[in-house]
């Protein structure tokens, strides 16, 4: 076989076979196709689409070409979330430990942040002595006891989706839906979950940034997931601003805490509910998704879920005394007002304009080797919505330096004051 004819193919609009897909994969993996064909069936795939089977058997492919955890010696329906990534997102933290504090055990394989959205790992970084990084052995050790880890991925977890992922970010052609969804579910296939609730992100701070789009790559995820045998459901949410107050490492782990503590914003609230009540189902924990959320909600209450994150973060090598005791965690030397100029309503707080802005900062990495500043970041005090008077702060700049003028500027395209704005709907639609 010729990659030349593989790339043919699917370049004149033509399915690919299972066997020419194989064909593709085990070359990405061993080496022996160089990266200009690689990109070039890339491209074929951007332009031309795939088939639901192509989709789900590049997937399983990919998912098979290295290893796969076996989470048999955890008791229970093991539950995973994933989120296609956002500004302020900080929702696995919470929603993890809510879930696993019913008995629920939360197998969580996450990723660093990127450009304006964060990562998980980054944020619990932030706790000082936390690793995020465990051998097979100890992160189901960790999930029999604790019913709870967060965790990177090993380098043997889908080793063909590495390349491809590095090739498809210089070649433009990240957000090809079949590219996205076997690149997500064969990571996620091979992490041995028995279901999996997908956060699917849409608006100005989404990857994708129409709900069309999002709606497609949804569908695209849970067909996947079904046909692989996995429990699966999506839910699309809304990034059009920010996901509650703080966007920033610390700041983040401190929201993350406020929630557990029944103090947090209610747009996080909201999706961590949302997305956890369908965990708690599938985790076969509740009957129906009111009797899930009324269930949740007592793991707050009751200091359950509290417990849990704080028993994570000891297993981790994380200082425990964190959840009482923010200043143990790095914090800017400057916080810097951001005034409103005039007398109104907040009409846009475009999320991906404050991500950079935090990213400018050191919030974030431009480059996948860039160093984390974990104090820096930007805490909301107002949402879309809101109305505001003139000198009134709109958010607080967390800075190490003094000098922010570019930061500022970006805030100033991402903010608009007008007579009048509608609050965005949070959750738009479910796919199951």
């Amino acid at each position: 076989m010729r990659m030349v004819d593989v790339i043919d193919q699917k370049r004149n609009g033509g399915v690919l076979s299972d066997e020419q897909l194989q064909f593709f994969v085990d070359g990405v993996v061993d080496g022996s196709l160089p990266d200009y064909q690689i990109s070039a069936l890339l491209m074929a795939i951007y332009f031309q689409g795939m088939t639901d089977r192509e989709q789900t058997q590049l997937t399983m492919k990919m998912m098979h070409s290295g290893e796969r955890l076996d989470l048999s010696k955890i008791p229970g329906i093991k539950v995973d979330k994933h989120s296609t990534g956002g500004v302020g997102d900080k929702t696995s933290l919470p929603l993890a430990a809510m879930v696993a504090a019913l008995g629920i055990p939360v197998p969580m394989i996450s990723g660093r942040g990127l450009g304006h959205t964060g990562g998980t790992l980054d944020k619990l970084e932030a706790i000082p002595g936390f690793q995020v990084e465990l051998n097979e052995q100890g992160f189901i050790k960790q999930v029999a006891e604790e019913k709870l880890a967060i965790v990177g991925a090993t380098r043997d977890v889908a080793p063909a989706d590495k390349r491809i992922y590095a090739l498809r970010d210089v070649t433009d052609t990240v957000d090809s839906i079949p590219l996205i969804a076997s690149s997500i579910m064969s990571k996620k296939l091979a992490s041995g979950t028995d279901a999996l609730v997908i956060d699917v992100k849409t608006g100005a701070g989404a990857f994708m940034k129409t709900e069309d789009s999002a709606v497609k790559l949804a569908k695209a995820l849970v067909a996947i997931g079904k046909q692989a045998g996995l429990k699966c459901e999506a839910v699309i949410s809304d990034m059009n601003q920010p996901l509650g107050s703080k966007i920033g490492n610390t700041l983040e782990i401190e929201e993350t805490l406020d929630l557990l503590k029944g103090k947090g914003p209610k747009d996080l609230l909201e999706l961590v509910l949302e997305l956890g009540s369908r965990m708690v189902v599938m985790g076969q924990q509740a009957a129906s998704l009111a009797e899930a959320r009324a269930k949740l909600e007592q793991t707050i209450a009751d200091g359950s879920a509290l417990a849990r994150f704080k028993a994570m973060i000891k297993a981790q090598h994380g200082d425990p005394n964190v959840v009482d005791d923010y200043s143990l965690m790095p914090h800017a030397k400057y916080q810097i007002e951001y005034p409103a100029q005039k007398d109104g309503v907040i009409a846009k707080l475009t999320a991906d304009e404050i991500g950079l802005a935090s990213m400018l900062m050191g919030g974030g990495r431009q480059k996948a080797d860039d160093q984390l500043d974990y104090a820096v970041g930007i805490e909301l005090h107002k949402k879309i919505g809101d109305s505001v008077q003139k000198g009134e702060s709109i958010m607080t700049i967390w800075s190490n330096r003094e000098d922010i003028d570019d930061v500022k500027e970006l805030l100033d395209q991402a903010v608009a004051i007008k007579e009048s704005a509608q609050q965005p709907t949070l959750i738009h639609e479910t796919i199951e």
